[in-house]
């Protein structure tokens, strides 16, 4: 349900947007929401989530979660669209959507200029590193990850500027993989927060100012809703963003599992393997995905379980998006 104002947008003007809640169920719907329903001119959208945490779309969130620790402080576990791997939200946190046509020759470093230039111009050495974060000297300040949809794409970050980061620490399991060299601590000592870099003090407010100067430049129009497309967006976060099957979802019993890390991120296969034939295949990680994997899913139902088979079957369009980098070679490998 779409009101004319959003067809009738010129290509290239700039909306300023802003969601109103700490719910991140809402926020994640109203994100979702303005991706696949406001579909021309560039959208962004400034938001914070209160205590949760946000599992990237492909992560089995049971393996990444301390469960225990998670109920006890009341935190939300709700899972985004976009891959990557699980973050914590507070409200020392500032997230940001970026919504716009979609263009291959875009670069994560061009989404991730105005944020680098906000932090530049505080006088920190911000710069775009890895595949999806931004640092300060080393130290992770912000993570992005990327979603398709159409023609039109969502670039999203969360940027630490006054995080409890202990807590970050203790809800999420870190992956043993991740710092098989390292004790567990390396989790908090590879983040920073903004506020605690930063020479001159400013709070959220200020910083929230300066972070939507450098995203929307000058002469952004605000931008509203209507009630009946806010109320679509709620019903969304009932039926999808609080739901068990959404957020949890359930992996049934498979005849083989893997699980390998690349430089592109980590990758963890089940498959049901009856009579020599793959029957069934889930795949789990925290790759940088920006569209679904089911077509890969598919494509290697009833293929023959074997290297070989599994590599033809994978010749399909779009990998690189399905699994931001991993090729087909790399998921043969761990198949087989």
């Amino acid at each position: 349900m779409m009101n004319y104002k959003h067809q009738h947008n010129m290509e290239n003007t700039m909306y300023y947007m802003e969601t109103g809640s700490t719910d991140p169920a809402y926020n994640l719907a109203f994100e979702q929401y303005v991706l696949e329903n406001c579909l021309s001119g560039s959208y962004v959208i400034l938001w914070q989530n209160d205590n949760a945490i946000i599992i990237g779309r492909n992560q089995n969130t049971l393996q990444e979660i301390n469960r225990q620790y998670v109920e006890d402080k009341g935190i939300r576990v709700v899972r985004r669209m976009t891959g990557g791997g699980a973050v914590y939200h507070d409200l020392g946190n500032l997230n940001y959507s970026y919504i716009t046509d979609y263009n291959e020759n875009i670069s994560m470093e061009a989404f991730n200029a105005p944020v680098c230039r906000a932090l530049r111009e505080l006088g920190l050495n911000a710069e775009s590193s890895g595949r999806n974060d931004i640092t300060v000297d080393g130290k992770k300040v912000s993570g992005v990850a990327q979603r398709i949809y159409k023609n039109r794409i969502l670039h999203h970050g969360c940027i630490l500027f006054a995080a409890d980061t202990s807590v970050l620490s203790g809800a999420l399991n870190a992956d043993p993989e991740k710092f098989t060299s390292k004790s567990v601590k390396s989790v908090s000592s590879r983040v920073a927060n903004i506020s605690d870099l930063l020479e001159e003090k400013i709070g959220m407010d200020e910083f929230k100012k300066r972070i939507r100067k450098e995203l929307i430049g000058s002469g952004a129009e605000t931008f509203f809703l209507s009630d009946t497309e806010l109320d679509l967006i709620e019903d969304l976060a009932e039926k999808k963003y609080r739901s068990w099957e959404w957020n949890y979802g359930h992996s049934p019993e498979y005849t083989f599992h893997n699980k390998k890390r690349f430089a592109a991120g980590s990758i963890e296969v089940f498959l049901n393997v009856k009579n020599g034939y793959i029957t069934d295949v889930v795949f789990f990680g925290d790759f940088m995905a920006q569209t679904d994997h089911t077509a890969a899913s598919e494509a290697l139902k009833g293929v023959r379980y074997c290297r070989e088979d599994v590599r033809k079957a994978l010749d399909i369009p779009d990998l690189d998006r399905m699994f931001g980098g991993i090729t087909a070679e790399n998921i043969a490998d761990v198949i087989s």
